[in-house]
């Protein structure tokens, strides 16, 4: 079985919380699947707005589906997170990848 299947089976008995939506989001990440990652971790920064890293691979995940607006608000939302709970590298971080963004070379490669 998959990761991603056991996950989905997790997510199926039950389990459905922020933290599972993200681990679910990771891994349609990692195998590409980008539309499945947004709907997954969209999903996991509906149920704890406070992860920041989910607002932070949200983001990647957009811009690797060719939505620079869906990347920015996504990290916008996820530094105003990281600064609320101090998480400064997740800050400086989502930072960086805006001013990427901003200076047209928007990536999805770098670590998460």
């Amino acid at each position: 079985m998959s990761r991603i299947a056991a996950l989905e089976a997790l997510l199926g008995e039950g389990g459905g919380n922020a933290l599972l939506r993200y681990a679910l989001g990771s891994e349609h990440f990692k195998a590409g699947d980008m539309a499945a990652a947004v709907h997954r971790l969209q999903q996991a920064c509906e149920l704890d707005p406070a992860h920041s890293a989910s607002w932070k691979l949200l983001g990647k995940a957009e811009l690797a589906l060719g939505n620079p607006a869906g990347a920015r608000a996504a990290w916008t939302q996820g530094i105003a997170t990281a600064v609320h709970r101090g998480d400064r590298q997740a800050e400086k971080e989502m930072q960086v990848f805006l001013r990427r963004l901003d200076a047209g070379r928007g990536t999805t490669t770098e670590s998460r």
